[in-house]
């Protein structure tokens, strides 16, 4: 019997990366790219208290999509007892009957710490852990505020397979620097390493097998049966709008959900979110237009079309709370 749970186990990837540096849309072509006859299923965990990315994945994981998507808001999923983790984790195998399991850690979250967890003996039956990719903006080498961050050298040095991503906005040193700033950060480890555009992972890439040296394997390491239910997410009210801040990493987040029957105006959002000094923006809303969302990094906005939605979200992360101050006025001011 436990041979045939082994045979059985979940293929999994963590696939992981700083803020901004295009996770969602990595993990969307992979969607998009899946076998048609497997079912997916995607955990996302969200540094801000809003969940977003649900909303993103909407057009993967329509009722022919074969994919499943669940959020866990709320700084790293594997603070504390991790159990926000476990929940979302367990709900999710049980509803999806997964043929993969990809996990996106916040930009935040401590690679480390979700390795451990899937590390334990219960995981260990029923998931097989692959690579962990880690997605990298070469052009941030040369930016002490990354190479001196604690999780920004995590998420390299647990990865199996590094994507440079975004390398077609790259300077002509760009992508050899990372390459030297790998070797002599990590020499003992050998990893590969790609150069991508757009999030343009390949399929086969997440078939490379995880290291040993990078599984861990905590001691009283077995767990009980998974929860069964989880925690209610955030909703706005009946009538208006609700907001939630969160902090951590020396980083701050405030996070908006506005009821349905709020409709904004398109011009006056992006003239917001091109003005909003901040490292990280996404949103998501209901506007006169019709349903969009906007996306924010490095001062270069995109705007994307999407399916209807059950209300409009936006988070902001900033390194400087004071940024997140007047926010919520200026929002009210681009309702329709």
């Amino acid at each position: 019997m436990a041979e045939q749970k082994i045979k059985n186990r979940v293929p999994t990837n963590i696939i992981t990366g700083f803020l901004g540096v295009g996770k969602t849309t990595a993990i969307r072509n992979l969607l998009s790219s899946k076998p048609s006859d497997q079912h997916w299923a995607v955990l996302v965990n969200e540094f801000g208290e809003v969940g977003i990315d649900g909303n993103l994945f909407a057009k993967n994981t329509d009722s022919h999509s074969g994919v499943t998507v669940s959020q866990v808001p709320g700084g790293c999923m594997c603070c504390s007892n991790g159990l926000p983790f476990q929940m979302a984790l367990g709900v999710l195998l049980a509803k999806s009957k997964a043929d993969r399991l990809l996990i996106e850690p916040t930009g935040l979250g401590h690679p480390k710490e979700v390795l451990a967890m899937l590390s334990k003996d219960y995981y260990r039956e029923v998931l097989d852990i692959r690579a962990t990719l880690s997605l990298v903006d070469a052009r941030k080498i040369g930016d002490s505020r990354y190479t001196s961050n604690d999780t920004f050298n995590q998420q390299l040095e647990v990865a199996e397979v590094i994507i440079a991503n975004k390398s077609d906005l790259y300077g002509p040193h760009d992508y050899s620097e990372l390459l030297d700033y790998i070797n002599r950060k990590f020499p003992e480890n050998n990893k590969l390493v790609y150069p991508v555009n757009h999030g343009a992972l390949e399929l086969d890439w997440l078939k490379t097998p995880a290291l040993e040296k990078n599984l861990i394997h905590p001691e009283n390491g077995s767990s009980k049966e998974l929860p069964s239910s989880l925690p209610p997410d955030l909703e706005a009210p009946a009538d208006g709008y609700i907001s939630a801040e969160n902090s951590g990493e020396g980083f701050f987040s405030k996070g908006w959900i506005f009821n349905a029957a709020m409709h904004f105006k398109v011009d006056r959002l992006l003239s917001l979110v091109h003005g909003v000094e901040a490292e990280r923006l996404k949103g998501v809303f209901i506007t006169t237009e019709g349903s969009v969302a906007f996306n924010k990094v490095d001062s270069v906005v995109t705007q994307l079309n999407l399916k209807e939605l059950n209300d409009s979200r936006i988070e902001i992360i900033s390194g400087r709370v004071d940024t997140l101050e007047g926010i919520e006025d200026e929002l009210l001011t681009c309702l329709a």
